[in-house]
């Protein structure tokens, strides 16, 4: 007797079982890098300049406060340093004055630090897209791209051409998309807390290279000693999931520890 439902055959006769689309791996679409006490040597610089504005306004900047300008806007920095001062000129006048003189102290070449010229090079010959976003103003960006070479970047962001500069996420949104590219899928390199907290907020993976200031490790975030730790495969390793975020995040790095 049938029940009338008919029947479903098994086994061999079925053909082979359908093997599962293995899914791709997420890309690395792109590099956004910042500058300065990143790929060159120049955070001394910026700090040198701002000392001897001061001592020409009859202040002598206490090294404490190196810390907290590093690393961000032209604004904010020139902001706090006339808050704890006290001193008698006025933002505008302060800016113009800082970047004249940082200007100034690098005429000629910047030193590069170490491994930022390779990993450049490297990018390039790989044909991954980058983009230089610093908390600088475009004038001082053009004169350092002398020395580290505007053909490394598909793009350039500048603090003066930004209404919300680090370490809000706007300069490496708009890298992103001046690129077409996922801000999940770029990696960000970056030397200051100010930078790192944009780079996150911008959602995008974070390579810490501290300078100045000590970078404390979390989630997402991968602190290495120097550029010479990052190369092409790492950057991949990272976007893929592959390159576990914490394998350089055991402790916060210091400077010149």
């Amino acid at each position: 007797m049938t029940s009338g439902i008919p029947a479903v055959a098994t086994g061999a006769a079925d053909g082979p079982a359908l093997e599962p689309r293995p899914v791709a791996a997420p890309e690395l679409q792109a590099v956004l890098l910042d500058m300065d006490g990143t790929l060159v040597d120049t955070e001394g610089i910026w700090w040198e300049a701002e000392a001897a504005v001061f001592r020409e306004l009859g202040f002598v900047l206490d090294e404490v406060h190196r810390a907290v300008v590093v690393g961000g806007p032209m604004t904010r920095s020139a902001s706090y340093l006339i808050e704890v001062t006290g001193a008698d000129i006025t933002l505008a006048d302060l800016t113009v004055r800082l970047n004249d003189r940082f200007t100034e102290l690098i005429d000629g070449s910047v030193p590069m630090l170490p491994g930022a010229r390779r990993l450049l090079t490297e990018l390039a010959a790989h044909r991954v897209p980058t983009a230089l976003v610093s908390a600088s103003h475009r004038k001082v960006i053009d004169r350092v791209l002398r020395t580290i070479g505007a053909e490394h970047f598909r793009l350039t962001v500048a603090g003066d051409e930004m209404e919300r500069t680090k370490p809000h996420p706007d300069p490496y949104l708009a890298a992103a998309a001046g690129l077409g590219a996922d801000p999940a899928r770029c990696v960000v390199i970056e030397d200051t807390p100010t930078g790192v907290a944009a780079g996150e907020a911008a959602g995008c993976p974070v390579v810490a290279v501290p300078s100045v200031a000590p970078i404390e490790p979390a989630a997402g975030r991968t602190v290495v000693p120097s550029l010479e730790e990052v190369d092409v495969p790492f950057l991949r390793r990272l976007i893929s999931g592959k390159e576990p975020a914490t394998r350089r995040s055991c402790r916060a790095i210091v400077p010149n520890e």
